[in-house]
C-alpha cells in the first residue's frame, strides 16, 4: 500500500508539473519581457530593436524593456541572452556577428550560437555599398581591382573594427578577385567613413542606411553593391555579381533569439507576434527607405541562414587569418 502510494502521489507530482508548464505557456506573457541588444544605444542594432519591440508589445500586450548590454564585438549581450532563463522573458536581437562570425573569429566564446541560443524569426538583411572618396580615380569594380593587381598591396580599405561586415566584405572581394589590399580598422563606422571622405583611405564597404546621406549629397561614389541584384535606392549602381564577382554577396542581418530550451509554444508565439510586427506600414517602410530587406519567416528558416552563413564566413576569416583585436 505504502509504495502504490508512493507511486499515486509521484505521478500526481508530475501531472501538476506539467499542468503548470502548460498554463504558463498557455497564458504567456502575463509580465514584461527584457530585449537584449549586444550593442551599445543609438546604432542601428539598437534603434531597430526598439522599433520592432515596440510594435510587438502592443501585438503580446505587455512591456518589453530594451536594456543594451554592448561589448566584445556583440558576444557580451549574445552570451547573456544565451544563460538566461528559457521562459521566454529574455529574448534578444541576434546579429550576423555574434551568430556567425565570432566563433571562429574569437575561438574561445562562452557560448555557441548552435546550442545554446534559439531562432525565433529573421527581421532583415541589409546589404553594403562599395563606396570611394568623389575625388577618386576608380568609378568601377575592375579600375579597383586592375590597379590592386598592378600595385599589391598599395590600395586601403577602411572599417569599424576587426572582424564585422565592413572587414569581411572587403575580405571576400580580396580573395575572390585576388587582389591584396590593407585594411584600416576604426574604432566606429562613422570615424572610418569621416576618413574615406576626406581622402585617407581608398574604399570602403558601408551599410545602406549609412552611406546613403553622404552618396546623395556627393560626398561618396557608390561602385558597387552586394546584393544579387540593384538597389532601388541606388537603380544605376551595380552588384558585384554584374561585374563578374557573384559570390560578393552580402546581407548584414538580424533577428530575435531566445535561450536554447525556451518552449516551441512560445516561440511560435514570439514568432507570430514578430512577423505580426513586420507587416506594419509604417516600419516597412522605414526598413526599405534604408535599402534593407523585411524579414520573417519560421524560426527554422532562421536557423537555416544563421547555419549557412557561419559557414561561409567561417572560411572566410580563416582564408584571411582575421585576428580579434
Amino acid at each position: 500500500m505504502k509504495i502504490q502510494k508512493l507511486i499515486y502521489l509521484s505521478l500526481v507530482g508530475i501531472s501538476t508539473l506539467f499542468s503548470s508548464a502548460s498554463f504558463a505557456q498557455a497564458n504567456y506573457p502575463n509580465k514584461p519581457i527584457n530585449f537584449i541588444v549586444p550593442y551599445g544605444a543609438g546604432g542601428g542594432a539598437d534603434s531597430r530593436s526598439r522599433q520592432i519591440a515596440q510594435k510587438m508589445s502592443v501585438i503580446l500586450k505587455q512591456p518589453i524593456i530594451v536594456d543594451n548590454k554592448p561589448g566584445a564585438g556583440g558576444n557580451i549581450g549574445t552570451e547573456y541572452i544565451a544563460r538566461a532563463t528559457p521562459d521566454g522573458y529574455t529574448i534578444g536581437m541576434g546579429n550576423f556577428a555574434p551568430l556567425a562570425v565570432n566563433k571562429t573569429l574569437f575561438g574561445n566564446l562562452k557560448y555557441d550560437p548552435e546550442t545554446d541560443l534559439t531562432p525565433i524569426v529573421l527581421i532583415e538583411k541589409g546589404p553594403l555599398v562599395l563606396v570611394v572618396n568623389p575625388n577618386s580615380p576608380f568609378k568601377t569594380v575592375q579600375e579597383i581591382v586592375a590597379t590592386a593587381k598592378a600595385k599589391p598591396g598599395e590600395l586601403t580599405f577602411s572599417s569599424g573594427g576587426i572582424g564585422g561586415s565592413h572587414q569581411l566584405s572587403a575580405e571576400l572581394f580580396e580573395q575572390n578577385a585576388g587582389i591584396e589590399m590593407i585594411h584600416v580598422p576604426y574604432k566606429s563606422g562613422s570615424a572610418a567613413l569621416t576618413d574615406l571622405m576626406a581622402g585617407q583611405v581608398s574604399m570602403m564597404f558601408d551599410q545602406m542606411y549609412s552611406a546613403m546621406p553622404s552618396i546623395k549629397a556627393d560626398k561618396l561614389r557608390p561602385i558597387a553593391i552586394t546584393s544579387k541584384k540593384r538597389s532601388p535606392l541606388l537603380p544605376n549602381v551595380p552588384s558585384f555579381g554584374e561585374v563578374g564577382y557573384p559570390k560578393v554577396e552580402v546581407l548584414n542581418w538580424q533577428g530575435l533569439v531566445a535561450p536554447k530550451g525556451t518552449p516551441k509554444a512560445i516561440i511560435d508565439k514570439l514568432n507570430a507576434a514578430a512577423n505580426e510586427a513586420l507587416k506594419d506600414p509604417q516600419l516597412r517602410e522605414l526598413m526599405l527607405s534604408q535599402g534593407n530587406e523585411i524579414g520573417g519567416g519560421t524560426p527554422a528558416d532562421f536557423a537555416a541562414l544563421v547555419k549557412s552563413e557561419s559557414q561561409k564566413w567561417s572560411a572566410v576569416v580563416k582564408i584571411a587569418n582575421i585576428k580579434p583585436e
